[in-house]
């Protein structure tokens, strides 16, 4: 008779596995890791998510590892014998009109984009859940005025407002963030604001009420976290958005400064050339359509992963 006893190592697999899946966990962590492998299983089924995680995962690691990645200086060209050389075994994409290397200029601009990108979403995520939350909260007059400050930001086209907010504050890559940041947070109040909505009459919340918490703690350590997940997606989601506005302001001279090889200025440098030499405009567009998908792709597979109606399926 075959032996049919697993290997241990597919033993603890296993029990491992049903640890993080048990109906009766015996511990927060537990219950917090058993939640966060289901949501891990789902969104690994997704296939066009797992792209766009990679697509994300490599534009961190290109950022990280830029010094050592890019062949050339990106703001150092040479204009004698390297201007607007098309794409070669020396030059992968090309060189621009000040003799730069393109792919180098990519690499480095990388950085700029993790950078816009990451402190927006650190700015205006905060500002959104605040006001959604304490707005849906707090009800009558408190929710009227913070709604209607919501509201007269959401009548403004993002683009137009950040542009305003540029011209007064002045070109440059810290007031272009500002100024998308101060655009993007409305919609996170008003998703904060709906999902509050929802629980604040919860019996969940009624028995915090009961046991004396004050409506700051309610509000901080109750309501906050179970807007989390809605808003994660919805700051992912907006990822591909803040990125097209950022190169917006960088292709009309109102982003990051010359030389910082940012893509939508390097889109607008190449612009004049655009039909002999297409590659100094084409590689940085490319690059902005690839970032933009996969943040748009991981943001889908965010959104069915952290769906508690889907839990069940």
């Amino acid at each position: 008779m075959g032996n049919t006893t697993p290997p241990p190592m597919a033993e603890a697999q296993l029990s491992r596995r049903e640890w993080l899946l048990s109906d009766r966990p015996t511990s927060r962590t537990q219950a917090k890791l058993g939640r966060a492998y289901v949501a891990w299983r789902r969104f690994a089924e997704n296939r066009l998510a797992l792209i766009g995680l990679i697509i994300i995962l490599a534009l961190v690691l290109i950022a990280i590892f830029a010094d050592l990645l890019a062949p050339y200086s990106p703001t150092i060209g040479n204009l004698a014998t390297a201007r607007l050389l098309p794409p070669s075994w020396e030059h992968w994409l090309g060189t621009d009109d000040q003799g730069r290397d393109i792919l180098s200029r990519l690499i480095y601009g990388s950085r700029l984009t993790l950078y816009v990108v990451v402190l927006v979403a650190i700015i205006a995520a905060p500002i959104g859940l605040l006001v959604g939350t304490v707005s849906g909260y707090a009800g009558g007059w408190v929710d009227a005025v913070l709604m209607r400050i919501t509201d007269i930001f959401l009548a403004f086209p993002k683009l137009v407002l950040a542009l305003a907010l540029v011209a007064a504050l002045g070109p440059g890559i810290e007031n272009a963030v500002i100024a998308i940041a101060v655009t993007s947070w409305p919609p996170y109040a008003r998703i904060a604001r709906a999902e509050t909505m929802q629980v604040r009459n919860s019996d969940y919340i009624s028995a915090v009420r009961l046991m004396g918490a004050s409506p700051i703690r309610i509000v901080l350590r109750h309501i906050m976290p179970l807007c989390m997940s809605s808003l994660i997606v919805r700051v992912t989601l907006d990822m591909a958005g803040i990125i097209l506005t950022a190169a917006g302001l960088g292709f009309l001279g109102l982003g990051a400064q010359p030389p910082l090889p940012e893509w939508g200025a390097m889109i607008a440098s190449g612009r004049r050339f655009i039909l002999d030499q297409w590659w100094v405009a084409a590689a940085p567009g490319v690059a902005i359509l690839l970032v933009s998908l996969g943040f748009n792709l991981l943001g889908d597979g965010l959104r069915d992963a952290l769906d508690p109606r889907s839990s069940g399926q």
